[in-house]
């Protein structure tokens, strides 16, 4: 349907367009030809008549006796019989001889005979059809005397019957080629809108399949590099595309679940044997210490959870202050220590002597060094190493986060920081935790960017402006502003 109404609409627009400049072609066309023919009919019949002049140049001194006699003779010598007729009047306007040998209808009009004798050259011409039908084309000469006096006149008459069927046959001729034009248009057409709609059905058919959930669906018959070809290949990247999202979140909600799974159960399990009761005193300690652990791992996973739905609907705030970046860090390290001594691990910290401030939320920049630390000891095995380091230069922080664990494979690499996306799916996680970290550093006017070797380790570097190289910014921008503005005034004065 859609498909018809485009051809419609093609049709109404570009053959309806041609068939009207067609038209209008072919007419003004017929017209010119026309004109041109009925002109040199005109131009025949004008040469002869104006033969007149010199036949009868010494006719003004004579009587219209004369004349007519003359005249009698003219017309029995005129070479041009066969294709014109002459008519010769006597003074009082009567024909008194033609070359066909008999007279004309006296009912007959002659408007070209009247517009003569009240011209002052005497001349006078006329188009239009006789009482028999017959189209014809009429000059009149008259001829007046030294004292002024009518002495009479000659009339040519030229059929127009031949000269209308050639331009009929010429007129034919140009809608015979308008046909074949419009033929030619329509064949075009008809292929070139085939070679559209029939990609179009069937990107329309794979856009249903894709709308349905079939996310390997694709077009196959992609046409030339064209802009329906790019539209061909931008859908089928978009299924690509669509279909790894699917996986992704799948992975996602999979790993999710047994992220909640395994806290829950360990909750659940000495939950019901504390219930049981007869318990001493170190067991009972032991399990509550493990429910409340679980319980903040709970939490953690629930908080990264709605940190994640926050910036996907781009309501995550900041309350920015001014921060020593360096106690912070300092205290993330200091959560993981206990737990890479009992990993086996090496956590070392090369603590420099002092920092310039920052503005930032102190939370979520500890969440982001909480969740490179974690991801640093997760993929690290025993006794490896994970470095941590911080420096100043030119007017930003930078936070190194290096192990020596297994790396990250380099097809994997672009997209680690994307949500849902996880490159080992043997180690816990729930594959939001990068994205959360890359989306508040970016809010930070910072940066996290993340450089691994697969079987040798990775390195994760944490960037962010201190608060001078901020308002060195804001100054800059500033300037910059008043500039523009100023520039525009003087413009405008100009």
């Amino acid at each position: 349907m859609n498909a018809s109404k485009i051809s419609r609409r093609w049709l109404l627009n570009s053959l309806g367009m041609t068939i009207g400049i067609l038209v209008v072609l072919i007419i003004v066309l017929s017209l010119a030809v026309r004109g041109y023919t009925y002109n040199g009919i005109q131009t025949a019949i004008d040469s002869r008549s104006e033969e007149l002049t010199n036949i009868f140049a010494d006719y003004g001194r004579r009587s219209p006796k004369e004349f007519s006699k003359a005249g009698r003779q003219y017309v029995e010598n005129f070479p041009g019989k066969e294709s014109m007729e002459l008519m010769v009047f006597n003074s009082s306007g009567k024909v008194i001889n033609t070359s066909l040998g008999f007279a004309p209808d006296e009912n007959e009009q002659m408007p070209d005979y009247k517009a003569a004798l009240q011209s002052r050259n005497g001349y006078g011409t006329w188009t239009g059809k006789l009482s028999s039908g017959e189209k014809v084309m009429a000059v009149t000469r008259v001829l007046h005397s030294d004292t002024g006096d009518f002495v009479g006149g000659i009339r040519y008459v030229v059929s127009l019957s031949a000269a209308d069927w050639q331009i009929f046959v010429i007129v034919l001729m140009l809608m015979a080629a308008g046909l074949v034009v419009i033929a030619l248009v329509m064949l075009s057409s008809r292929y070139f809108m085939r070679s559209i709609l029939t990609p179009i059905k069937e990107i329309g058919s794979t856009a249903k399949r894709i709308a349905q959930g079939d996310f390997n669906a694709r077009i196959e018959n992609i046409p030339n590099n064209d802009e329906v070809g790019e539209l061909c290949e931008t859908i089928n990247d978009m299924a690509k595309e669509l279909d790894t999202a699917e996986r992704m979140k799948n992975d996602f909600i999979s790993s999710v679940s047994h992220e909640l799974r395994t806290p829950l159960t360990a909750i659940k399990g000495w939950g019901e044997t504390l219930q049981g009761g007869g318990l001493d005193p170190k067991n009972f300690n032991k399990g509550m210490d493990v429910i409340i652990k679980e319980t903040e791992r709970l939490s953690g996973m629930v908080e990264e959870l709605l940190d994640f739905s926050r910036m996907q609907s781009g309501r995550m705030t900041l309350t920015m202050d001014r921060i020593d970046i360096l106690a912070e860090l300092g205290e993330a390290v200091y959560m993981f220590s206990e737990r890479a001594k009992t990993e086996g691990k090496f956590l070392l910290y090369e603590e420099p002597a002092m920092l310039s401030p920052v503005l930032g939320d102190v939370n979520r920049l500890r969440q982001v060094f909480v969740n490179i630390l974690d991801n640093a000891l997760k993929y690290t095995g025993r006794g490896g190493t994970i470095n941590v380091a911080a420096n100043e230069a030119e007017g930003f922080i930078q936070v190194t986060i290096g192990d020596d664990g297994c790396g990250i494979p380099e097809k994997h690499l672009p997209n680690v920081k994307k949500k849902f996306y996880k490159a080992n799916q043997t180690v816990r996680g729930s594959g939001i935790g990068l994205a959360l970290a890359d989306e508040i550093m970016t809010l930070h006017s910072g940066s996290l960017d993340i450089e691994s070797t697969e079987g040798v380790g990775t390195v994760v570097t944490i960037t962010i402006p201190t608060i001078q190289k901020l308002r060195d910014h804001l100054q800059e921008e500033q300037e910059k502003k008043q500039m523009e503005e100023r520039k525009m005034n003087d413009d405008s004065a100009t």
